[in-house]
């Protein structure tokens, strides 16, 4: 098979099943997983998807937000990784804000052994996933449901948060540059990010290796604003000084 019919190809599933994994298209196709890497990598500058840990999921995700179940089955092991961490820092009795991104699902999750935490969420996924739990405080900040992300936006679920003061926000984006900060798709989900980000002692950024280097369409806020960054593998040299320039902590799960 010729190189351009195997790239048409992937770029079919991709439409069809919105997301592809290089072990799997490598298996396929009989080929390096090295060449199917170049192949998404043309795809992705062509604007049809975006390079995740492990695959591609279709379309440009910097720009638009995709829908939780996608985004639930994408760098699904860079998500369990970052949540591993944030368990750590995550003390018994803490207050703390979780956003709508399907990383602090993960989060939530791993999070199910404290004793007494105070959960701020504007995710109706993680209310429903922390319901059952004992000795919790569970608490919604109500807004316009977004049915495609199931997180609930605008200026409701703001003012709630600004009601608040926590120990701990932890929030994701869908792009972190050097120049141009922390940044997300969405107006809606970066004004709520600013808002727990306002409310919290401390904030930090949980974000998957494949978010570096990219911008999205809103800026949520720069460096100085958080706590530390937490990301599944150790960033590179570049991003290594930058973070020891701004004095802001990186806890990457291969550092273990």
């Amino acid at each position: 098979m010729l190189a351009i019919e195997r790239k048409n190809e992937i770029l079919a599933k991709l439409r069809a099943e919105q997301r592809v994994l290089v072990s799997e298209l490598s298996a396929h196709y009989g080929v390096t997983e090295e060449t199917i890497r170049r192949d998404l990598d043309k795809l992705e500058k062509e604007g049809y998807c975006t390079k995740t840990y492990g695959g591609a999921i279709w379309g440009n995700s910097t720009k638009a937000d995709l829908s939780s179940t996608i985004r639930k089955k994408t760098n699904v092991d860079a998500k369990r990784a970052i949540a591993m961490e944030v368990a750590a820092i995550v003390e018994d009795g803490d207050h703390i804000m979780l956003d709508d991104s399907s990383t602090s699902l993960y989060i939530a999750r791993q999070l199910k052994d404290k004793k007494n935490l105070t959960v701020i969420t504007n995710s109706i996924e993680i209310v429903v996933e922390l319901a059952s739990i004992e000795g919790w405080t569970i608490m919604s900040t109500g807004g316009t449901l977004k049915q495609d992300s199931l997180a609930l936006i605008g200026n409701q679920a703001q003012q709630m948060l600004l009601h608040y003061h926590v120990d701990k926000a932890f929030i994701s984006c869908k792009g972190v540059d050097r120049e141009n900060g922390v940044t997300d798709s969405s107006e809606h989900h970066a004004l709520t990010k600013q808002a727990m980000i306002r409310s919290s002692r401390q904030t930090y950024l949980c974000v998957d290796s494949s978010k570096f280097d990219k911008t999205s369409f809103v800026k949520i806020t720069a460096f100085p604003a958080l706590t530390a960054v937490v990301t599944n593998e150790e960033p590179d040299p570049a991003w290594k000084s930058f973070f020891r320039e701004m004095k802001l902590p990186c806890i990457a799960a291969s550092d273990d």
